[in-house]
Order: C-alpha cells, then structure tokens, then sequence
C-alpha cells in the first residue's frame, strides 16, 4: 500500500476499504441507447396521432398507473391489459376494450413492440 507523508499504514491484518465488496445490485447497468420503451412514451405518440385523443387520454393515463407509473412497454401485455379493464367500472369495459385494440395495433403498426424487443442485435 502506498502512503503518503503524514498517513499510517493499516495495521497487518486490518481491513481496507479496497477489502470491502461493491455493494450487490439484482440489476447490470443498461448500455447506453437500451433502455426499456416506456409506455407514457408510446401513448403519448398515439394520442398524438388521434383526432380526438381527450377520451382515450384519460384511459392510458389509467392504464399507466395500473401497470406502474412510467413502466416499461412490455409491461403492457394482452394479459395486463385485460386486467386493467376488469379493474375498471362495467360502465367503461366497451371503451377500453375498443382503445386496447386500437392502441395494440398502433404499437405493432408502428413498429413500437419491434424495437420493445430486439432480437439479433450484434454484440
């Protein structure tokens, strides 16, 4: 160990801070330009392209806060979405059933689930 004028050494069998392991995280760090699609993001390109996108705002928005705020795309699935609904009032399973269709077919339409899962990217 290299010390410097006016530090001790550590005494022989003492613990160092470079002895200590970093601490464990269940995660790896995301590479720079992978991170997960977001839904918020998604949704809000699709009621950008709506005409009339006030309705189906408020459907997303809760949809959203079902899956968890900011939650990935792929948190979206045909199982979570129709979990949602049920989780709806009986009064508005009619219109999610007809915004989760729509908005579904946005996703693959414009390529939003493609990017969601990459397949066969180099290394």
């Amino acid at each position: 160990m290299i010390t410097t004028p006016g530090t001790q050494a550590p005494q022989p069998g003492a613990r160092t801070d470079t002895d200590r392991a970093a601490p464990h995280t269940d995660t790896a760090p995301t590479p720079p330009g992978t991170a997960p699609l977001r839904l918020n993001a998604a949704a809000r390109q699709y009621l950008a392209a709506l005409d009339r996108p006030a309705p189906e705002a408020a459907l997303l928005t809760s949809l959203d806060a079902f899956l968890g705020t900011d939650a990935p795309l792929l948190a979206y699935t045909r199982l979570t979405g129709e979990a949602w609904k049920r989780s709806l009032p009986p009064t508005e399973h009619t219109r999610a059933d007809a915004l989760l269709t729509h908005f579904r077919a946005f996703l693959r339409d414009h390529g939003w689930l493609d990017r969601a899962r990459p397949v066969n990217q180099p290394d």
